[in-house]
């Protein structure tokens, strides 16, 4: 059921995603679960944040697809509720989070790999957007599953090491050299190796269901 919106201004979520393509989606579960099992978890995290954000009842959520918006996958996600598919800009993942930003302020931008990211979570950072002007929750692994502002500035994406661990110390140096007061709420686990697939079962077995490998 979707949240009742509380006491701030409307705010949009972006979720940037690839689309499920066996071989190409969640490679580094490939041995865990074959590539078709890979790209069978990445299509139903990715329905999984859709459902999340639209239960948040924030604002608009705008789905950024890669390669296609056309692709099958991402049409199937109209049938989820009143969202828009948007084709992601070339260059890194910091330029495709910025272009999502610069389509309308205030943003959070997530992506799908986090189906611990409830939208009551998601509520709680829109809250921090009435008071800061950036929100950031930590992956555990040393990124962050959502980043939020309220204003864009090009220089907290620019050259940051993507995917390596220390994607939110750099990020956390870059909104204090930009002037950014921000809040951060708690860390929360995301879905990339296959050791994260233990707790994912425990959690989630709905996203698991019938994937895992003998």
């Amino acid at each position: 059921m979707p949240q009742k919106r509380s006491e701030h201004s409307r705010v949009a979520v972006a979720i940037l995603s690839r689309a499920p393509l066996p071989g190409q989606s969640k490679t580094r579960l490939i041995p865990a679960l074959g590539s078709d099992g890979a790209a069978e978890l990445q299509r139903r995290m990715l329905k999984a944040t859709v459902r999340s954000a639209l239960a948040a009842n924030l604002g608009p959520v705008r789905l950024w697809c890669a390669p296609d918006p056309a692709h099958p996958d991402f049409a199937a996600c109209l049938e989820l509720g009143r969202i828009s598919l948007h084709a992601q800009p070339s260059g890194d993942l910091g330029a495709r989070m910025l272009a999502a930003i610069d389509h309308e302020l205030p943003t959070l931008v997530v992506g799908t790999d986090c189906p611990a990211l409830t939208p009551s979570l998601l509520h709680e950072a829109a809250i921090s957007l009435s008071e800061v002007e950036a929100v950031v929750i930590p992956a555990e692994d040393g990124g962050y599953v959502l980043i939020g502002l309220r204003r864009p500035d090009a220089r907290l994406f620019a050259d940051i090491t993507w995917g390596g661990p220390l994607v939110l110390a750099e990020t956390r140096q870059r909104l204090r050299d930009c002037g950014y007061r921000w809040n951060e709420l708690a860390p929360l686990p995301d879905v990339d190796r296959p050791a994260d697939l233990d707790r994912l079962a425990a959690t989630h077995p709905e996203l698991l269901a019938g994937l895992r490998q003998a």
